[in-house]
């Protein structure tokens, strides 16, 4: 189980006086849950992943993985950013490879794993290829299995898809819940997009406006494995009503 118990987070201002940007929040995410998080710009979103990555200290509470208190970058937890951030002097396969090879795994086990997440990430032809020849969504791809060779119990994602074209993200979208329904990795996913938010999520936990707080917490019954039709369903249009209208009132 992924808590978290009471975090609030806070900045000082250069005159000494204390913003406030999160929280309190207090949260369970089961294990092979899917979360998504919304709420209006500002409210804490990307604060409350970078808790949980263990980047971001608590002001007050904490976070914990079963019995675990997490208060710094673990690899249990992965975490995905909406920029690539790939290095553009290594192969396709080597960017996958890097988090393995930073941990001291041998070539060819590493090499064998992300060739394994090439294949997942219908990737499989572009192991050698350099990231300067990608597409934008072919990169967030190979970000996508540099965080999944990790093979890590929760994984993190802040706007992993929020700059590209509308169809190359409802296409990563259903690449990204192919791989959860095979690693069954308890997920929390920010967004500013309801739809995305109502397709992708077992629950959508939107946030109140700045200090964020969690001002409404709506469990998505849609049969899965979600299908691009289940956007055409009655019910998926009540969930994104449902979410909209949290949003407005938070």
């Amino acid at each position: 189980m992924l808590s978290l118990h009471g975090v609030t987070v806070s900045f000082t201002l250069p005159s000494g006086e204390d913003l406030p940007a999160l929280g309190p929040v207090t949260l369970d995410v089961a294990p092979g849950e899917f979360v998504c998080i919304v709420g209006p710009s500002g409210c804490g979103k990307s604060t409350l992943i970078k808790v949980v990555a263990g980047l971001q200290p608590a002001t007050t509470g904490a976070v914990t993985l079963g019995d675990t208190p997490i208060t710094a970058p673990s690899p249990r937890v992965g975490l995905m950013f909406q920029s690539a951030n790939l290095m553009p002097w290594r192969t396709v396969r080597d960017n996958i490879a890097l988090p393995l090879e930073l941990a001291g795994v041998k070539r060819a086990e590493r090499y064998a794993a992300a060739d394994e997440m090439l294949t997942m990430l219908g990737l499989g032809g572009f192991a050698d290829a350099y990231p300067g020849g990608l597409s934008g969504g072919m990169a967030q791809r190979v970000a996508l299995g540099r965080v999944l060779v990790q093979k890590p119990e929760v994984l993190l994602l802040d706007e992993p898809f929020g700059a590209l074209d509308a169809m190359t993200r409802e296409q990563l979208s259903f690449d990204l819940l192919a791989a959860w329904r095979q690693l069954k990795q308890t997920t929390l996913m920010v967004t500013h997009d309801i739809n995305e938010a109502v397709l992708l999520s077992d629950r959508v936990v939107v946030l109140s406006k700045r200090p964020g707080r969690v001002s409404a917490d709506l469990h998505i019954t849609l049969p899965r494995p979600r299908q691009p039709e289940t956007a055409f369903l009655p019910e998926f249009a009540g969930f994104a009503r449902a979410v909209r209208e949290a949003i407005q009132v938070g």
